[in-house]
């Protein structure tokens, strides 16, 4: 007997496929009650004006990748990639489908196009390893009054994080052994795994989870790279306005890296998909302070996207039962409640 038909939703921050989407992207991402804490009628407001100001400043850093973000491209042949590997065994009934937090496709339209396709349970699966109050939580919330809006009723699981998954741990490592092979050659080099920022006071206030996840991942990370003396540490980058976001700031470690004249290698380790964070910030603005400052070797490791071992890591999250895939420790603000 076949299995049931299961929808697997993918599920990332998304970006702008045109130039003409930046500014309604800005506006989705700072309307968030996660971003911004606010009232609606409040934020509202607040969201169009950081919008319509920001959207002229980020647009020619859009250009450097033709006018879009990769992102959702990116997305889809993740999807190809998977459903391709659940459906592998004979009778199983696996769809994967994308959505992206704040530009096409949105949870509504997935959750119209996995109601169409009449499954008949949901999986909601982050591209998120780390679990955020502002990724994850976010997206699952607007799935859930998508959902409840469309009548979609069906038992739906959702996978909280993997920060710690063999099979990412693994790619992740692999990714990054010839650059510090290369990195050797100039010194001894230091290890940035540079991850998207959070401002401090989501940490303090809602008890965010993300910045222990981050650093169970780079230690994991770092173990599989079987390098007893290695160097390393994690970092942020991609800060925005004045608040305190959390530290070690990545250009900071850059420019620390500079001083004791040290090789860099910088792993994007929040990060499944090249985007603007990756391509722009690491590949341009940083390497360009790099060269600036005369650090002998600035050497940016790709991300997952589709390694095998990657794949293969989501493709076990989705097999593996809920009551048996415990969230991992310091998740207490994981959707199920649960803790390893």
């Amino acid at each position: 007997m076949p299995y049931p038909k299961t929808a697997v939703v993918i599920f990332n921050l998304g970006g702008p496929d045109n130039p003409a989407a930046i500014q309604p992207f800005l506006f989705n991402l700072f309307n968030d009650s996660s971003i911004i804490a606010l009232p609606a009628w409040l934020r509202a407001p607040l969201a169009w004006l950081i919008s319509s100001t920001r959207a002229p400043k980020v647009a020619p850093l859009y250009a450097h990748m033709g006018g879009a973000s990769p992102i959702q491209k990116n997305t889809l042949a993740q999807a190809d990639a998977l459903q391709n590997l659940l459906n592998a065994e004979e009778k199983s009934n696996y769809k994967v489908f994308t959505a992206q937090r704040y530009w096409h496709p949105l949870a509504a339209e997935t959750v119209a196009a996995v109601k169409a396709w009449e499954a008949e349970r949901i999986i909601l699966l982050p591209l998120y390893p780390q679990f955020s109050t502002t990724t994850t939580a976010s997206f699952t919330r607007v799935w859930r009054q998508a959902a409840e809006r469309q009548g979609l009723h069906i038992p739906t699981q959702t996978i909280c994080c993997y920060p710690g998954a063999p099979g990412y741990v693994a790619a992740q490592a692999e990714l990054v052994a010839p650059f510090l092979t290369e990195a050797k050659k100039h010194g001894r080099p230091r290890v940035l795994f540079s991850a998207h920022g959070l401002p401090e006071q989501i940490v303090v206030r809602r008890g965010d989870p993300y910045p222990l996840q981050v650093q169970r991942s780079a230690a994991a990370i770092a173990a599989a790279l079987n390098e007893p003396d290695l160097d390393w540490l994690v970092t942020y980058q991609s800060r925005v306005g004045p608040l305190k976001w959390v530290q070690p700031y990545t250009v900071d470690e850059i420019l620390r890296a500079a001083r004791e004249k040290t090789p860099l290698v910088i792993v994007p380790l929040a990060f499944v998909s090249e985007h603007l964070e990756t391509l722009v910030e690491l590949d341009i603005e940083y390497r360009h302070l790099a060269v600036a400052e005369n650090i002998s070797y600035y050497g940016r490791v790709p991300t997952v996207s589709l390694h095998p071992a990657f794949i293969a890591a989501l493709h076990d999250l989705v097999l593996t039962p809920p009551e048996i895939r415990a969230c991992p420790a310091h998740c207490h603000a994981c959707p199920r409640g649960v803790k390893a």
